[in-house]
């Protein structure tokens, strides 16, 4: 991956889940969550996004971080950004996850390579959702 701004760990604490920025990342300090939750098919990815004077920053969270995200889900935890010393929660990105996966489940529209991987990743949350 070409990028600096993707998740290069998860941890857990307590009821959060904390999701580490690469603490190379390009990141502007006043970054405002946008509360939306995209996906970079392209580089295999979902992507939080946030809004800076300067127009979007994105967060990228590759597939080895997906893991993160079906805690995120099942588990009903509080997500949070962490880069360097800062600690951003993730408004909204439970709700936006949950709609993305449940979108791409069956939907190539998102590329077959992409709706595999997430559908393989996401399985438990699936089935809850059936």
């Amino acid at each position: 991956m070409d990028i600096k701004n993707k998740i290069i760990k998860v941890s857990q604490q307590g009821n959060e889940i904390h999701f580490i920025l690469d603490p190379e990342a390009e990141w502007p300090l006043d970054s405002v969550p946008t509360g939306k939750m995209l996906t970079d098919t392209d580089r295999q990815s979902f992507v939080y996004v946030f809004d800076h004077d300067s127009g979007y920053q994105y967060a990228y969270f590759p597939q080895e971080s997906w893991y993160g995200l079906v805690d995120l889900l099942l588990n009903e935890m509080e997500p949070f950004l962490i880069w360097v010393d800062q600690k951003i929660p993730l408004e909204n990105a439970a709700e936006e996850l949950q709609a993305l996966v449940l979108n791409i489940e069956g939907n190539d529209n998102y590329g077959e390579a992409f709706s595999a991987a997430v559908e393989k990743a996401f399985q438990s949350v699936l089935e809850q959702e059936n």
